[in-house]
């Protein structure tokens, strides 16, 4: 009995040996399959490959405007009576007017030189030049088209030398999660290079401007990879290194939060400049916003689907069509609508002197109207 009970023993000890063997077999595999995953990633410096591999196609924008240094005084200064007693002799002279400069990013999108940036890099400006990696000296740049309410511009340069244009990705694709990484030129200093994850997608903001507009953007990818002044403009890539959107905004409130423009949005003016160098964009004429919940109780609505007119422009495609201020939009050709991205996108992939269909709720009436797409005038 001993001595069987002495084979049982060793037997289970064989057995606990073999297992433990071989759960340390698996254990090592696994652990080197993920080290190797990690060194494949990081090891292997693949953002680093990336930020290279467009080094020639992301470029410094440097704008200059002639500002006025002539300060004014209150209204009493100008007040006759203030005068007949004092004079001018608190009036401040008039020193002339100075150069600001400004900066900004962009990048190549076409090897003919079309270079893609915000509207508000360049808006304002006398001069634009541009700096370009593997180019020795600053090339002057003519701003091609810009859009205020895109918040998106076109630069054009001319040079003998061959110009590197980036990939273009589709942001419709991206998650949240997925890797991001910025290439811009944050308060002047180039080619900076920071990597993120998106946070969020079809992100609405509202941001005031020095004219006192309101720019607001409907759809804009969140991301935490670090974007400052003089970013705005550069691009935002996948892991592949295709450009998936612009960088253009930062919360000043927080950190690691900033916005970008998806690169889909800007698509349809890229390939027309490519096809014919020139460039229309579909419009309509409205402003228009999502339905809030006081929207609601205030027009007594029965729900909040669709998006509301705020405005309709005067001359508009939507004012020759019958659209009112505070019509509600359901239908756009018989598409849904569910919020104001929608009407964007529908919009956007219209094509000028295209018919178009509005079901709309007016005082709780339903109608349908009937528009042309016009052709999105330049000082909009």
């Amino acid at each position: 009995m001993d001595i069987l009970k002495q084979r049982s023993a060793k037997k289970l000890v064989a057995k606990l040996f073999l297992s433990f063997l071989i759960l340390a077999l698996v254990f090592s595999f696994t652990m080197g399959a993920a080290a190797q995953q990690s060194e494949n990633i990081y090891q292997s410096n693949h953002f680093a490959d990336i930020a290279e591999q467009v080094d020639n196609s992301v470029v410094k924008v440097t704008t200059t405007a002639e500002v006025s240094t002539q300060r004014e005084l209150p209204d009493i200064f100008d007040d006759p009576y203030f005068r007949f007693f004092f004079g001018d002799r608190f009036q401040i002279p008039d020193q002339g007017p100075r150069e600001q400069q400004g900066f900004g990013s962009g990048f190549i999108v076409s090897e003919e030189g079309y270079i893609l940036t915000n509207q508000h890099v360049i808006q304002n400006s006398d001069k634009v030049e541009v700096e370009i990696n593997n180019i020795d000296d600053p090339l002057k740049a003519e701003v091609i088209w810009s859009d205020f309410s895109l918040d998106l511009a076109v630069l054009k340069v001319e040079t003998d030398q061959d110009l590197s244009a980036v990939s273009l990705g589709d942001s419709d694709k991206i998650r949240p999660g997925d890797w991001a990484i910025a290439i811009g030129n944050p308060f002047g200093f180039e080619h900076t290079v920071t990597v993120g994850v998106i946070s969020a997608l079809g992100r609405p903001i509202q941001i005031p401007t020095e004219s006192r507009q309101v720019r607001t953007y409907q759809n804009l990818i969140q991301l935490d990879a670090a974007i400052n002044p003089g970013n705005s403009g550069g691009p935002l890539l996948n892991n592949k290194g295709e450009v998936i959107g612009i960088n253009t905004a930062v919360s000043a409130a927080g950190q690691g939060i900033g916005f970008a423009i998806p690169i889909n949005e800007a698509k349809g003016i890229i390939t027309q400049l490519k096809e014919t160098g020139e460039i229309t964009q579909p419009w309509i004429g409205i402003a228009f916003s999502n339905i809030s919940s006081e929207m609601q109780s205030y027009f007594k609505l029965e729900n909040r689907e669709g998006v509301i007119v705020i405005e309709v422009y005067e001359d508009s495609p939507a004012e020759e069509a019958g659209l009112e201020n505070y019509d509600v939009i359901k239908e756009i050709d018989r598409q849904k609508i569910e919020s104001t991205s929608d009407v964007a996108e529908i919009i956007r992939n219209k094509e000028v002197g295209e018919e178009i269909m509005f079901k709309i709720t007016r005082d709780g009436s339903t109608e349908i109207l009937f528009g042309i797409v016009g052709d999105k005038p330049s000082d909009i």
